[in-house]
């Protein structure tokens, strides 16, 4: 199928080359024509495992193109889809400037009958939106579709070739055949329901997702008070078929694109239809009071932080991605400068973007993990990184002034810190506080 796709942030860039892949011949569009250049030049504008190599394969095998002349990508397509940005609004609703200029811009480039698919998450009811523009911007006959995305970042691609599901929101039976038919080089595991029914799905699987890592946090401080093993709760929990092991990693909380945005944005959704969602409020505010629980253990472990050195491993919301958006790192960090801390920040990836969103003198920029652990008095992981899991931690009491690790992941088993001098606390689980150094390195 000849396809165009109308953004080439994650979700569109993503699809378009992974549609590529799949023999189909695919257009992607952006107004931005520095970001089309970089494209043209294999340069890819996200930080995502594996996806410049796919856009050089299919560039060269002449299934895939980027372009900013939408008008030239409608008009020679037979599929268009939408992947446009959809940000938070400063009250948690999603922001549909961008799918609006789409739709109208669509509406004026149509030179025949098209298939108009949204894969932008978009509140229940945008897509009859999107149908009423493109009607107010054309006399060509068109129908409208929505096809959620489910991708993570980090994993995108082999979550777009290989997902556990395609959601399909179709209002005119006939396209049930061909958009399957599209779907199945995919999986066939695909799902046909009503528009409305679609753009609901996507935010019940969000705010679901989101609800159990909450819950597991609020179970992890439990443990913390009684004495129980929150991994150990959770692997028992997640034996249970019923429950499902994903999700259950207690740490200081969810962060990037998807589920703080998405959250926000069905309690809005509840509230326009005037139903109060109290369990998604909650679990919002277990999610931003969980992140300070790594202050208030370096606050018990070192007392004020004013003057204390402090190591950040980790920037990004997540390993593999250098997306900042939502990062739990983001308030850590602005409260240890406000408390007069001086910081050694680290991250394999996101350094440059955290770096645009917070520079401060008190911040010292290190090249790698052990430099920002040489000197400090405490050292904070804050994403589960590979690099990360492969420091010896046998070595850092040689370069911190206090052996102390804050794992706000759970990275570390107990088997891997006992014996190696350091005072570790994680998040759930029985702290190993009291180790000292050998006496020859005791200061």
């Amino acid at each position: 199928m000849d396809i165009a796709v109308i953004g080439t942030g994650y979700v569109g860039l993503v699809s378009g080359v992974c549609f590529a892949e799949v023999g189909n011949n695919v257009i992607c569009v952006d107004h931005d024509e520095q970001k089309i250049e970089k494209l043209q030049n294999l340069i890819s504008p996200i930080y995502e495992p594996g996806i410049e190599q796919l856009m050089e394969k299919n560039l060269n095998a002449g299934r895939l193109a980027f372009t900013s002349d939408l008008a030239q990508a409608i008009s020679q397509s037979e599929l268009i889809i939408i992947a446009v940005g959809t940000p938070s609004l400063p009250n948690g609703e999603a922001n549909l400037t961008y799918i609006e200029q789409a739709a109208m811009e669509i509406g004026k480039a149509m030179n025949s009958y098209k298939i108009i698919a949204t894969k932008s998450t978009v509140p229940v009811g945008t897509n009859e939106h999107i149908q009423m523009i493109i009607a107010m911007n054309t006399m060509q006959s068109f129908d409208v579709v929505s096809i959620p995305e489910f991708l993570r970042e980090g994993s995108a691609i082999n979550d777009t070739l290989h997902p556990d599901r395609i959601v399909l929101g179709i209002e005119n039976p006939s396209l049930a055949a061909p958009l399957t038919e599209l779907h199945r080089s995919f999986t066939d595991q695909i799902f046909v329901t009503s528009i409305r029914s679609a753009e609901m799905i996507k935010y019940a699987s969000n705010a679901f997702l989101a609800t159990k890592i909450s819950f597991i946090n609020e179970i992890s401080n439990i443990c913390e008070k009684v004495g129980a093993d929150v991994t150990e709760v959770a692997k028992g929990m997640g034996q249970d078929k019923r429950i499902g092991s994903s999700f259950l990693s207690a740490g200081i909380g969810y962060g990037g694109s998807c589920f703080p945005k998405d959250t926000d944005a069905l309690i809005q959704i509840a509230g326009n239809v005037d139903y109060e969602f109290q369990l998604l409020k909650s679990v919002v505010e277990v999610n931003k009071s969980q992140r300070y629980k790594v202050i208030t253990k370096l606050e018990a472990s070192l007392g004020p932080l004013s003057g204390k050195s402090v190591g950040i491993w980790g920037l990004s919301f997540k390993p593999n991605t250098d997306d900042i958006r939502y990062a739990p790192s983001i308030e850590i960090v602005e409260t240890l400068i406000r408390a007069g801390a001086r910081l050694k920040l680290y991250d394999p990836i996101a350094m440059e973007k955290f770096r645009e969103r917070i520079d401060h003198p008190a911040i010292q920029w290190c090249e790698n993990a052990l430099e920002a652990a040489t000197g400090a008095d405490a050292i904070c992981l804050l994403t589960d990184w590979e690099e990360f899991k492969a420091v010896p931690l046998s070595q850092l009491i040689f370069v911190m002034e206090q052996p102390i690790l804050i794992d706000g992941r759970n990275v570390f088993s107990k088997e891997q810190v006992q014996g190696t001098g350091l005072e570790y606390y994680s998040v759930g689980r029985p702290d190993l506080i009291g180790a000292s150094r050998p006496k020859a390195l005791a200061r």
